[in-house]
This record gives C-alpha cells, sequence and structure tokens, in this order.
C-alpha cells in the first residue's frame, strides 16, 4: 500500500474531482487527505455520513496539534470524518492563512500517510489531494514520501506544456534528475489526463510520446473522463446514478491500471518494511 500524492502545475484542471473520484473506487482501503495549503473543498461540497456537514475543524486544522508531539500513523483516523457513502476524508484546512500551523510538519505528515500502509490495526492507503504547486507550496514536502505523485491536466496546448515543464522540474528536484520507464525510483511521476472520452486514448498517446522525448522521467498513467455532469453527482449537487457516470467508470480503470502495473511492487515494500520493523 502507498501514498499518492495528486496535484496540478496551474489553474483549476480538476484535483479534488479527480482525488475524490480515485478514492471512490480504490480497490483497498484508503483515506483522502486534503493537503492543499491554500484551503481544501470537500467542507463546502460534500455530506458527512450524518447527513449534516463536515466538521471544518476535525481533520488538518486539529491534526496540527497531535503532529506537534509526534504523530503515530494511527491517529490519523482520529482526525477522520466519513462523508455520505462511506469514503473516509481528512478534512483540509478552511483559509490559507492556516497553512502557518502546520508550518514544519509536513514531513511529518508525508511520513505517517505513507507508514499508514504498515499500520497493524487499521492499514490504508492515502490519496492526498495537494492543489497547485506552481511556485513554493510546503504541500510538495509530502512527494519524498509518495510511491505515486500524480500530476493531473487538462488538454489544452499551454496546459500540456505546463505539465511537461513541471513533470521534469519534479524529477529533478526529487531524483536528481529524469528517470527511466524502467526505474522502480519512488516517487514516480505520473500523469492523469482530463480529457474528452472520445479524444482521449489518442491525446495520451501524444502527451505520453511528448513526455518521453522531452526526457522527463514522467509518463501518462490513464485519463479521466471530463464529464461535468458526473463531477456534479460525485459533488452532491446533481441526482444519477454515479457509478454509470463517465467519471466514476474512467477513474475505475485508471485506479485498476495503476494497482495492476505498481500495485506489487507497493505491497512487497510494505512486507519488507513491516519485516524490518519487526
Amino acid at each position: 500500500m502507498a501514498l499518492i500524492a495528486l496535484a496540478a502545475d496551474k489553474g483549476s484542471p480538476g484535483v479534488t474531482t479527480a482525488a475524490v473520484a480515485l478514492s471512490a473506487v480504490w480497490p483497498r482501503r484508503v483515506l483522502l487527505a486534503e493537503t492543499d495549503p491554500a484551503g481544501g473543498d470537500l467542507v463546502y461540497r460534500s455530506a458527512a455520513a450524518h447527513g449534516g456537514p463536515l466538521n471544518p475543524n476535525t481533520g488538518m486544522l486539529s491534526i496540527a496539534a497531535t503532529a506537534r508531539r509526534g504523530l503515530v500513523p494511527d491517529q490519523l483516523w482520529d482526525h477522520v470524518q466519513p462523508l455520505s457513502g462511506g469514503l473516509e476524508v481528512l478534512v483540509g484546512l478552511g483559509i490559507a492563512e492556516q497553512a502557518a500551523g502546520l508550518a514544519g510538519l509536513w514531513p511529518t505528515l508525508g511520513h505517517a500517510f505513507s507508514a499508514l500502509a504498515d499500520s497493524p490495526h487499521a492499514p490504508a492507503d492515502v490519496i492526498a489531494d495537494c492543489g497547485r504547486i506552481s511556485g513554493d507550496t510546503p504541500a510538495v514536502e509530502l512527494f519524498p514520501h509518495a510511491a505515486l505523485v500524480l500530476l493531473i491536466s487538462r488538454t489544452e496546448p499551454e496546459a500540456i506544456a505546463r505539465v511537461r515543464d513541471r513533470a521534469a522540474a519534479l524529477a529533478t528536484k526529487l531524483h536528481g534528475g529524469p528517470r527511466g520507464a524502467a526505474s522502480l525510483a519512488t516517487p514516480l511521476i505520473g500523469v492523469v489526463l482530463i480529457a474528452d472520452p472520445g479524444d482521449a486514448a489518442k491525446i495520451a498517446g501524444q502527451v505520453n510520446d511528448m513526455l518521453v522525448h522531452a526526457q522527463t522521467g514522467a509518463r501518462v498513467v490513464g485519463t479521466i473522463a471530463e464529464d461535468p455532469s458526473g463531477a456534479d453527482q460525485l459533488a452532491g449537487r446533481k441526482r444519477g446514478r454515479l457509478d454509470k457516470s463517465l467519471l466514476i467508470r474512467s477513474a475505475r480503470k485508471v485506479a485498476a491500471d495503476i494497482y495492476q502495473q505498481y500495485g506489487a511492487a507497493w505491497t512487497h515494500q510494505a512486507q519488507l518494511n513491516g519485516g524490518a520493523a519487526r
């Protein structure tokens, strides 16, 4: 199991929607963590399991005080709230100014997120919604602890150019330079495109070729359908069969492909870590 960090270079390509959609169909128990220093969205768009609103004070805000005294991975569950539908969420900060309370704690959080996989009581993967990472955002301090960093991008030429440059910059920052496709150095860097389903396969191939040619070390790992209706259903703004939406169907394929490609390595690494701990 693993920490998977989702982020965007610039703009609003749909990181939160992608994070919620992937979490909803993840093949193992998962904790969705809103780790965007600019503030989270779920408290405004999602209902709690009891039918009322989520508590904005229970989540990243409440965990700050705990983390300053040290953070055991299982303590994360003390700050989690279930959404309507059952998804377990660590609610994000309310406003960017509250991020000051997490200064210096991002590596501690990253370690706890990644180590939750080895919990003997309640192991889980963590999908972290890191928001935009252009500029000097502290959320990138989570990345060295991640197994996979997914850059979310739309398919306009300027968006693709930015994700190419961001992937190359991350490879240099995290690995000292780009890595080959066969490398298992972590975190792996992947790109998920938000695309029209009719053009998704063609565009994904073109973008992947570009990433390879530019020696970014990143690869396209899948596409999520650009599906405004499905996004509204996911956010509770519209009724409908969410499981039949293009959004969820495409997210399910991305989640399955990621686990097929990387899951065995993550499980093996978790077993090694558990053996070393014993």
